[in-house]
């Protein structure tokens, strides 16, 4: 799913939920994030204390700790938050818009690949109450491209086994890129809009990623879509991809952008 693209609550919340079942192949497959990126978030950091909104199996959380961050991390799903306390993150189980600081004020609030799950209206209020003054909030989203015959065999077995679904991931690099960088000027909007936000910075860098056959149907079976197919779906999707794969050797390079938005809190 594109961060532009708008589900209903209740498939929204079916997503939001899904990840959690799969925590551990979701730690094992999701990528972790550019160190220039991290260089730069501790750099505008004003203090070490952290909170992490939608940590997550706390993939960031780890890179935020290991550059000497102290970590809060907030994640609703228990699951999730389970697996990630086992790598030694801090973790208190809340929706972010929900999440009672008691009292705690942070230099950061970083969102990895989660805002666009927090509500668009409260999320940005409760970041203002939850940011000392000069504080930044930080969100990232990662952007990946396949291979062209990767990508149309992608589209092709979704096309085939749940056509309902195609307009979900019928993206190309340059649309999903498009997509997420207008997610991020959307995102400095609404925090600014509080009248607690103020300058904005947009970071990015550019990396490549080499899957197996295997590696990359792992990384697959972590995607939201696959919350909404049913098992015989998803055999025949991953038969159908893994094909493809194997036709071009059995490995290919992936492209990668990792898009961020920093705004500072007043």
């Amino acid at each position: 799913m594109t961060i532009d693209e708008e589900a209903p609550k209740g498939v929204t919340a079916r997503l939001a939920n899904s990840f959690g079942a799969e925590a551990a192949r979701y730690d094992r497959t999701r990528p972790a994030y550019p160190g220039s990126l991290i260089d730069k978030l501790v750099a505008a950091s004003p203090g070490t204390r952290v909170a992490e909104v939608g940590c997550g199996t706390g993939v960031l959380s780890r890179q935020l700790l290991a550059a000497g961050l102290d970590v809060v991390g907030v994640e609703h799903d228990e699951r999730m938050a389970a697996f990630a306390r086992t790598t030694g993150v801090d973790v208190e189980v809340a929706k972010f818009e929900a999440w009672d600081p008691a009292g705690r004020e942070f230099d950061a609030v970083v969102a990895g690949q989660s805002w666009h799950w927090v509500d668009a209206e409260a999320g940005p209020v409760h970041a203002a109450r939850v940011l000392r003054p000069g504080g930044v909030f930080v969100g990232l989203w990662h952007v990946f491209g396949t291979p062209e015959a990767i990508a149309d065999a992608f589209v092709a077995a979704y096309d085939k086994v749940a056509p309902q679904m195609t307009h979900r991931v019928g993206h190309s690099y340059r649309e999903a890129y498009d997509s997420y960088q207008a997610g991020c000027v959307r995102t400095a909007d609404a925090l600014v809009a509080t009248g607690a936000f103020g300058a904005v910075e947009y970071w990015e860098a550019h990396w490549e990623r080499d899957y197996t056959t295997a590696e990359y149907l792992d990384l697959m079976l972590t995607m939201s879509p696959m919350a909404m197919i049913s098992p015989e779906q998803i055999t025949e999707l991953l038969d159908d991809v893994g094909v493809a794969i194997d036709a071009l050797g059995g490995s290919f390079t992936t492209r990668y952008s990792t898009l961020a938005v920093a705004v500072t809190r007043n």
